[in-house]
């Protein structure tokens, strides 16, 4: 837990109040997103830019009110993304919820003049990456045990095309998730990722073509 900052009489966070309590409840509450999660694209709409600052700044002082509407607003594209990067139902409710206290832990020193969902993703995405490069070392060793799917039809994208994304290395599925279900521009996926954009680009040229190989032209 980060302590307070040197001349303010701002309270630690709360973490393990909120970890506990909050991500805990949301995550049995919002039991359909931890189950099924949605793979269409992920809505830009953001709560306005005015009321995000207010929650920010009071969830910097402590409020667990404040954290649990950050918690609604960016659950859902959060977890998708980490399950379409996964594609383990379980792991991607983990990475979705460490990284969201993990965002916490860290929000004292969080611009909130800068939107909170670009900065979760970035640790959503990366947390997801590292989990699927750990498990393609693990299937080097070991056969790997069958991954969980969503238990129904997927949302927006088609269930060939979210099992079409399997096929693609975790950096590749990374780049089209962040492009084509969060909606970033490559120049904004290569700010988050610290990667040149021309690497971006690449990444994504090869995964269309890709996919485009796996399902064929007229559905790609």
């Amino acid at each position: 837990m980060l302590p307070a900052r040197a001349g303010t009489s701002r309270l630690p966070l709360p973490v393990g109040v909120f970890g506990e309590r909050i991500v805990a409840a949301l995550a049995r509450t919002s039991a359909i997103d931890v189950v099924t999660p949605r793979s269409g694209p992920a809505s830009r709409e953001r709560p306005p830019r005015r009321r995000e600052r207010a929650w920010i700044r009071a969830a910097q002082a402590g409020s667990n009110e404040a954290m649990e509407a950050l918690f609604r607003v960016h659950w859902g594209p959060a977890h998708r993304a980490a399950f379409l990067i996964v594609h383990d139902a379980a792991a991607a409710e983990d990475i979705a919820q460490e990284a969201f206290l993990s965002a916490i832990r860290a929000l004292d020193r969080f611009d909130r003049r800068r939107p909170f969902g670009p900065w979760l993703h970035r640790i959503v995405v990366n947390r997801a990456i590292d989990w699927s490069r750990a498990r393609t070392l693990r299937r080097e060793v070991a056969e790997p045990a069958e991954s969980e799917a969503p238990e129904q039809r997927s949302e927006g994208w088609s269930e060939e095309i979210v099992a079409a994304l399997a096929v693609l290395d975790a950096d590749q599925r990374a780049a089209v998730v962040m492009r084509h279900l969060l909606e970033y521009t490559p120049g904004e996926i290569a700010d988050m990722l610290d990667l040149p954009r021309g690497t971006v680009n690449s990444r994504l040229r090869r995964a269309l073509d890709r996919l485009a190989v796996e399902l064929g032209e007229e559905e790609s």
